[in-house]
């Protein structure tokens, strides 16, 4: 016999329709996607991009990885923020995390997309280190 779904979290926000949880996922969300028209973000893409000058006819420009040096096309790279973002799970978080999105062109970094997934990868890893509470040696 199926039992019924239960409700794990409590839904508070949104006409108790949305976790605590959903909140912030939505604002990180409509953040993020504002920081795509952020224009130092916009900027370092056009300054470091250079002509393609391959067989593919249709592509104009590629970007140089900044870690690994290999040139990619423009849709696939991604800009790394140097100090990253952290999280938003607050109301509180919210003014410490906009001033890390949306920097200066200086602490901005063009990575292909491999490279930008394995410094995402470990910056989780260490700020999840951080976080942990120290194994008690009795």
């Amino acid at each position: 016999m199926r039992r019924g779904k239960t409700n794990r979290v409590a839904k508070t926000r949104a006409g108790n329709t949305w976790s605590e949880a959903a909140l912030f996922g939505f604002i990180r969300s409509g953040l993020r996607q504002l920081s795509r028209r952020w224009p130092p973000l916009v900027e370092i893409l056009r300054a470091k991009r250079v002509p393609y000058t391959g067989p593919n006819k249709r592509r104009k420009w590629h970007i140089q990885c900044e870690v690994c040096g290999q040139f990619y096309f423009l849709d696939e790279v991604q800009v790394n923020h140097r100090v990253p973002c952290g999280q938003l799970k607050s109301f509180a978080d919210i003014s410490g995390f906009c001033e890390r999105l949306f920097v200066e062109q200086n602490g901005l970094s063009v990575l292909c997309e491999l490279c930008h997934n394995s410094a995402t990868k470990e910056e989780r890893s260490n700020r999840d280190a951080a976080q942990s509470p120290a194994l008690l040696s009795d």
